[in-house]
């Protein structure tokens, strides 16, 4: 499992850059890390939009657009699954068979399309496997597992 991709949802990126989000953001931080140092992170485009929006202006002590530029300018290293009309048509299937909203099933789409081993969300069900990409709650373990 060393060369695993791990897709990365927007809550663990908003959480590393959110300094109010106590063992979240420390938990999330320590992921980051890890995923830079590994180089198995990946992301989609939608993913990167939403972690702009949300730090610029939903986090508590929120992060100004150009850092949060950079931060996305940064991200774009990684590889990023570009949602395509096949993303849409297969994120419903998604939708319509395991009844996530459909945002939540564009991220699963994207990661499936990416080719991740694992998807880390707090906002999905650890431990589900869909199309072959299995679901990890990154802050329901214990910090020592982690």
């Amino acid at each position: 499992m060393p060369d695993d991709k791990i897709f990365v949802d927007t809550n663990v990126f908003i959480y590393s850059y959110d300094v109010t989000a106590g063992e979240k953001h420390i938990a999330a931080g320590n992921i980051m890390q890890d995923l830079w140092n590994s180089g198995l992170g990946m992301t989609s485009t939608q993913v990167l939009q939403e972690f702009f929006v949300n730090v610029v202006n939903k986090i508590p002590k929120p992060i100004n657009g150009r850092q949060a530029r950079e931060i996305v300018h940064d991200l774009l290293k990684w590889q990023v699954v570009v949602n395509t009309g096949d993303t849409i048509i297969g994120a419903i299937d998604i939708h319509l068979k395991f009844g996530y909203s459909f945002w939540d099933s564009m991220i699963i789409e994207a990661a499936i399309t990416g080719g991740a081993e694992f998807l880390l969300s707090e906002d999905l069900q650890d431990g589900q496997i869909i199309g072959g990409v299995t679901i990890k709650n990154p802050f329901s373990l214990p910090p020592a597992d982690r």
